[in-house]
C-alpha cells in the first residue's frame, strides 16, 4: 500500500523510518501546509503542499498517515487528520512488531504504536492516537480520539482518557480515573482523581494549574 505522510519534521522522519523498515507499506511522499513546504524532497521523496495533495497523490490511489506530535495538545494533528478525511483520504495505522499487543487489538485509524509500548486485552484505542515507546494501556482502559502518550506513560485498568489529551513522560493515570477532554498531564504527574476539561495537571498527586491560553497553545 502506498502512503503519503503528513509532516516534515523529526516525528515524520521517524514515521518514514518505521514504515520503511517495519511494515508492508511503501512511503511514496510527504505533504505539509504550503507555507511550510520549503523544499521539493524529504528523505529523497517528493514533498508537496497539502493544498495541492490530490493533484500529486489522489485519494483513490494513496492512503495517508498524519504523523505529527502533540503540538497544541494534539490540536494540529487532529485538524489535519480531519481535513484529509474530509477530502476523501483513507488512513493506515502502524503497530510496531516489537510492541506488545494482542491479536484482537481494538485500534482506530491513523494511529501509531511504537516499539515497547503495550496494550492489554479489552483496552480500546480510538482514531489518531500515538503511543510512544514503553507506554502502557491496561485492561479495559479507553483512549478516545487524538490522544498522545509519551514514553512510559501509564494508563491503568478501566481508566478513560478523553479526546485530545496529552500524557507526558512517565505520567500515571490511576485505575478507574476519567481524564476529561483536552487535558495536558505533565511529565511525572500521578493523576489519582477525575480531571476537568482543558486542564494542565502537574505533581504527585496531580493538581490542576490554570494557564493563559497563549501558554496552553505552546504545549
Amino acid at each position: 500500500m502506498d502512503i503519503v505522510i503528513f509532516g516534515g519534521g523529526n516525528f515524520s522522519s521517524q514515521a518514514w523510518y518505521v514504515l520503511t523498515h517495519d511494515s508492508p507499506h511503501r512511503v511514496a511522499g510527504f505533504t505539509v501546509d504550503g507555507d511550510y513546504c520549503t523544499g521539493e524532497r524529504f528523505h529523497d521523496l517528493p514533498m508537496v503542499p497539502f493544498e495541492e495533495l490530490e493533484r500529486h497523490f489522489p485519494p483513490d490511489r494513496f492512503v495517508m498517515l498524519v504523523s505529527l506530535g502533540g503540538r497544541n495538545i494534539n490540536g494540529l494533528r487532529a485538524s489535519r487528520y480531519q481535513a484529509a478525511k474530509a477530502r476523501g483520504y483513507s488512513f493506515v495505522s502502524y503497530v510496531a512488531s516489537r510492541a506488545m499487543v494482542w491479536p484482537d487489538l481494538q485500534i482506530g485509524e491513523n494511529c501509531m504504536i511504537f516499539n515497547g509500548a503495550s496494550v492489554n486485552p479489552f483496552a480500546v484505542i480510538g482514531n489518531n492516537c500515538i503511543l510512544l515507546a514503553g507506554s502502557h494501556v491496561s485492561h479495559h482502559a479507553v483512549l478516545e480520539d487524538h490522544c498522545f502518550l509519551a514514553a512510559h506513560a501509564v494508563v491503568a485498568g478501566g481508566a478513560k482518557i478523553g479526546e485530545r489529551c496529552f500524557l507526558g513522560l512517565n505520567s500515571t493515570i490511576r485505575d478507574g480515573v476519567s481524564v476529561a477532554p483536552g487535558c495536558f498531564i505533565a511529565a511525572g504527574a500521578v493523576v489519582t482523581t477525575d480531571t476537568t476539561e482543558n486542564g494542565v495537571y502537574m505533581g504527585m498527586p496531580a493538581q490542576r494549574r490554570d494557564m493563559p491560553a497563549d501558554q496552553l497553545e505552546a504545549f
